[in-house]
């Protein structure tokens, strides 16, 4: 007995399907078998009965009539010949016998009503299956009797339950080895799925370095390499989730030990103003460096779980782009990198103002960080076409290796860990640029730079509202256009 399972469901339906076939098929030819044999018993005695009439009445128009003439004429081998009345009742008959009865099965009405009748079934008194040919007899051209020839099927009933159980033997046959092939056929899916359980079992309670092994074919293939790709991509995972613990742990401790040190120095006191001064001015920077940290990997967790809220406006470009520059300006002139802005004036695009800083300052910070001493780094913006704007940070610093740009994206990831930071910012940009309907694009080549493009929505500009205020705002535009070109 099969113990429930696959198996057991994949053998029973396929010997089901095969069985019914084989049924229907068995059935069809035994009834065709069947038809054949009986119709040429009725073709033979039809054909007979034709011939003799011809001939009769060819021989006995002028002759006398005699019903033992009838007889010895219309005579069949092996077959009973019986002369009855057009209402059934018989006259006489080849074997003899005349008995006192009345015909009433179905082929002599058929017979009388002009046709050549014809029943099978079971003889009165021998209990023994026959078949009954009936055809009118005219002579001078008038009805005048019932030819009736009654031929047993005894024989052909045999022959065909010979063949029946033929056939089933045949059937049985063709099931048993259907069985065999079902159980190969069954086992050939079983036994992968049955490892493919396995190991997954295995990676469920955390061994995440084993693997599906076996050359398998087709849908189990493609399960197989699944599984084996989500527990590379698991570990993968793992190690990057284990690369971020590691360096989010050196980030925290590292303002958190200046912190420290610098708060016992102060608590322990006897030291002039100026250095106290040093001290506190320290533990600002380093504690705003901690909140930057942490409101990182805040705004991470609320992307992951998209409850990020917007707050959507008109943000003009130009005016975005130069506060990333004012930001970062004396951080790039400490390296002696030159901030340049080139933003066509008029563009707007639809978004959160400070998300969108958030993410273009934090790509010029990685553009900065990444160039070489004296180079420079370039914000461009300008129209892409009717319904995009096209927002360009580009450097000319170390570039990114074909290997990591298709993983830079990703969460966790740091391309050179030495520089610091949580290896998210890329990846809170990219979904950040995303939540307004934008594209974000990375080009680099290793030791030329790099380039991103940010695609954003164009929206209609804020409306003008005039001011006595603004008699003054030309000088302080043409002050801000003398430092545009180059920071």
């Amino acid at each position: 007995m099969i113990k429930k399972g696959m198996r057991r469901q994949i053998v029973l339906h396929y010997i089901l399907v095969v069985f019914l076939a084989l049924l229907l098929v068995e059935v069809i030819f035994l009834i065709v078998i069947r038809t054949y044999y009986y119709d040429s018993i009725y073709t033979r005695i039809s054909t007979h009965i034709s011939q003799a009439e011809y001939f009769y009445h060819l021989t006995s128009e002028d002759s006398s009539f005699s019903l033992q003439e009838l007889l010895r004429s219309f005579a069949l081998d092996y077959t009973e010949l019986q002369v009855l009345t057009l209402d059934g009742d018989m006259i006489t008959s080849s074997t003899g016998f005349q008995p006192d009865r009345t015909i009433t099965t179905s082929d002599v009405p058929e017979a009388v009503g002009g046709g050549i009748g014809r029943w099978v079934g079971r003889q009165p008194g021998t209990n023994e299956s026959v078949m009954a040919v009936s055809k009118v007899l005219q002579i001078h051209g008038h009805d005048s009797y019932v030819l009736r020839y009654v031929t047993s099927v005894e024989r052909v009933n045999s022959d065909l339950f010979n063949v029946t159980l033929l056939s089933a033997g045949i059937v049985v046959a063709v099931l048993a080895v259907v069985t065999a092939f079902s159980f190969g056929l069954a086992n050939s899916i079983i036994k992968p799925l049955n490892n493919i359980t396995a190991v997954s079992a295995q990676l469920a309670k955390g061994k995440f370095n084993i693997r599906i092994k076996g050359d398998y074919r087709y849908e189990i293939g493609e399960l197989a390499s699944t599984l084996n790709y989500m527990a590379q991509e698991i570990v993968r995972s793992n190690q990057i989730k284990d690369d971020f613990i590691s360096s989010i742990s050196h980030e925290l401790r590292t303002p958190l030990t200046s912190i420290k040190g610098w708060s016992e120095t102060l608590i322990s006191g006897g030291y002039d103003p100026e250095e106290t001064k040093l001290g506190m001015s320290i533990i600002s920077k380093e504690s705003d460096r901690l909140i930057g940290l942490v409101e990182e990997i805040l705004d991470f967790s609320k992307l992951h779980q998209n409850e990020m809220k917007l707050s959507i406006g008109t943000v003009d470009v130009k005016e975005l782009l130069k506060e990333i520059v004012l930001n970062l300006w004396a951080k790039a002139e400490k390296r002696s990198i030159r901030l340049e802005l080139e933003a066509e004036d008029g563009i707007f695009v639809r978004g959160d103002a400070n998300r969108l800083k958030q993410v273009f300052l934090n790509l010029t910070d990685n553009a900065v960080k990444f160039s070489h001493e004296g180079s420079s780094v370039l914000l461009s913006a300008r129209r892409a076409d009717e319904k995009e704007a096209e927002i360009v940070v580009q450097d000319s610093g170390i570039g990114i290796s074909q290997e990591h740009l298709n993983r830079v994206k990703d969460r966790f990831f740091q391309v050179d860990s030495l520089n610091g930071g949580t290896g998210l910012g890329l990846a809170i940009s990219q979904q950040l640029v995303e939540l307004h309907g934008g594209t974000m694009e990375l080009d680099s080549e290793l030791g030329k730079g790099t380039r991103v493009t940010v695609y954003l929505q164009l929206a209609e500009p804020l409306p003008v509202i005039e001011t006595p205020d603004q008699a003054s705002l030309p000088e302080a535009a043409g002050h801000h256009k003398q430092g545009e070109g180059r920071l």
